[in-house]
């Protein structure tokens, strides 16, 4: 159970920065906030792919269960602009 939770925020670490670079502007989200972010998408991403595919343990990097991850981490920072009224501004 601590070992999910360590990998789960380890991949936060890298799948939240991730998703942030793919949304165009800028997000006003904290750095706690966007690792927490990656996390929840990554555990969601790769339980989409789990569901969609039957395959639950992979070897090595399991770069479409990451791209999922990313995808629903993006979705998740948008929606919590939304919640909290602050949206993402183009930079010229």
């Amino acid at each position: 159970m601590i070992g999910t939770i360590l990998a789960a925020l380890v991949a936060g670490a890298i799948v939240g920065p991730l998703a942030r670079l793919v949304l165009p502007g800028r997000q006003h989200i904290g750095v706690p906030l966007t690792i927490v972010l990656g996390a929840v998408g990554s555990l969601i991403g790769a339980f989409i792919y789990y569901k969609a595919t039957g395959v639950s343990d992979t070897r090595g990097i399991d770069w479409i269960s990451g791209l999922i991850g990313v995808v629903v981490a993006a979705a998740l920072i948008v929606g919590y602009g939304m919640l909290t009224g602050t949206s993402s501004r183009q930079t010229r």
